[in-house]
């Protein structure tokens, strides 16, 4: 089979805000405890962080990370989580029937951002507080002092002001499993409340309203459409959510599903314009499509802890999935997805980072290690900085029960004009090998050269990292991709996930 790309340096999506490659700790499972933080771990640095953790997560160059939930900050109360920690209260999370300690609170979690070199991306509780606690939290984080509560930041030991400028109104506030759920028009009018609050503070803060939990919720996609009429004039992105199983075990299926995301997306984007209309706004509001990831692999084990039988344990094991080769696959495509959506998603957040559906997962007082995802979201960060390529793609097809006729391969593109490099990220989702070829369009008047190549292939789409063996899937020198008359031809074997990048 084979397949044509053409690349044109003049066809551009948009320019990508990094924060596409953003991510996600919340105070779930061992996200935080054995997960960032583990005072007694060998490499534990002075505030209790895992350096070996701090390294990986360095490794992704993670530019966001969203704190401290989920579903865990709509019963939150952020004020058990500053001051002594001997003070702090332990609390009954009940987003995922377990005990929280409060011992990792604003101030830690803000000091291991800076030591892996990321922003904060704080979520307010709109679930069971509200506009009161959530203009106190800004005031606290925010405020440079000589009020009642910078002060007691001041006092807690933080003298300049967190700074966070980033902050999401509540989370999935449309589930009926969220704790303070509300119909569309209830949290459509605290939200605008809040956010009306929160920019009398300061009007340069940047504002997220939840959308849809899923495409599948009974409320999709009015829930937007009543929300953002209540909030446009006042918010700058609005949440959207998925994740992505194969229950089924049928990977023809499992890989056409980003055909369900790209039109989740342009579905809320024509909501979005709808609403700008009727607003007569000239402003534009983006979507946050800030959790994503694969979930299914834990579910079983993670029944009896959800549903109460094993009381309310301290961070136990909850959502750990263990990724295998066919995730891979997964996480390129989504990734790829958003690339080519940039125009209308400014803001993706990978849930989550450690341990919890995570790229990466540690031991308690042990190793940690890269999961087999962790190698397609590392390249898309390292190398999908600068403008997305609009691409013109003749691929063979296949057809997936669930959504049709899908491209055999999977492609986007970002130019990254500082380097003068195109990355080229490439997924061939089907069984059959495809031969393509790319023609490199309006760069300049030097050839292109190759300058890496990178692939991920294994016999066994079910093989998967772990501690004893973090090796056994990882991407490799590509061979065979070449440049002749300055097109680029490569072989992409079926089941491939691979990364070209090209001097221009």
């Amino acid at each position: 089979m084979k397949a044509t790309v053409t690349a044109h340096a003049r066809y551009i999506v948009s320019e990508i805000d990094p924060r596409l490659y953003g991510s996600f700790i919340e105070h779930l499972g061992r996200a935080v405890y054995t997960g960032i933080y583990e005072p007694g771990h060998a490499t534990a640095d002075e505030n209790g962080m895992r350096r070996d953790v701090i390294d990986l997560v360095r490794e992704l160059n993670v530019p966001i990370v969203r704190y401290p939930g989920g579903n865990f900050v709509s019963a939150y109360n952020w004020e058990d989580g500053v001051g002594p920690k001997e003070n702090r209260p332990v609390r009954l999370d009940l987003a995922w029937h377990t005990s929280e300690s409060n011992e990792v609170g604003l101030h830690e979690f803000a000091d291991w951002c800076s030591s892996v070199g990321t922003e904060m991306m704080m979520a307010v509780n709109l679930g069971s507080r509200g506009l009161d606690e959530a203009r106190n939290l800004l005031e606290y984080t925010n405020h440079p002092g000589g009020s009642y509560w910078s002060d007691m930041r001041i006092q807690n030991g933080r003298t300049e002001p967190f700074d966070i400028k980033l902050w999401c109104l509540g989370n999935e506030m449309d589930g009926p499993w969220q704790i303070g759920h509300k119909t569309a028009d209830e949290y459509g009018r605290l939200a605008h409340e809040t956010a009306k609050a929160m920019r009398a503070f300061d009007k340069s803060l940047e504002l997220v309203v939840c959308g849809s939990s899923n495409a599948k919720m009974p409320t999709y996609p009015s829930w937007e459409a009543t929300v953002l009429d209540h909030t446009y004039n006042e918010v700058d992105y609005i949440s959207l959510h998925m994740y992505f199983d194969n229950k089924a075990g049928d990977t023809a299926n499992y890989l056409a599903q980003s055909k369900k995301l790209d039109d989740y997306i342009v579905s809320v984007a024509g909501v979005i314009d709808f609403i700008k209309a009727k607003k007569r706004s000239s402003k534009n509001v983006y979507i946050s499509f800030d959790e994503w990831n694969v979930w299914y692999h834990s579910a079983e084990p993670d029944k009896k802890i959800l549903g109460g039988a094993e009381g309310w344990p301290f961070a136990p094991p909850l959502l750990e999935d263990i990724y295998n080769f066919e995730d891979v696959l997964q996480v390129g495509l989504i990734l790829n997805t958003f690339i080519r959506r940039s125009n209308v998603v400014r803001i993706a957040c990978l849930a989550q980072l450690v341990n919890v559906i995570a790229p990466i997962m540690t031991e308690p007082n042990g190793a940690a290690w890269r999961q087999t995802t962790f190698y397609p979201y590392l390249f898309a960060s390292l190398y999908g900085r600068g403008r997305a390529l609009d691409l013109s793609v003749e691929s063979p097809t296949y057809s997936a029960s669930a959504v049709g006729e899908v491209p055999s391969l999977d492609v986007s593109a970002v130019h990254d004009a500082e380097t003068g490099h195109v990355a080229f990220f490439i997924v061939n989702r089907s069984d059959a090998p495809v031969a393509a070829e790319f023609s490199i369009e309006g760069f300049g008047d030097n050839a292109p050269v190759i300058v890496d190549h990178q692939v991920m292939t294994h016999s066994d789409l079910r093989a998967v990292n772990s501690a004893a063996n973090p090796d056994n899937v990882v991407p490799k020198k590509g061979e065979g991709a070449r440049i002749d008359g300055g097109r680029l031809s490569a072989d992409f074997a079926g089941y491939s996930y691979q990364m070209i990048r090209v001097k221009v």
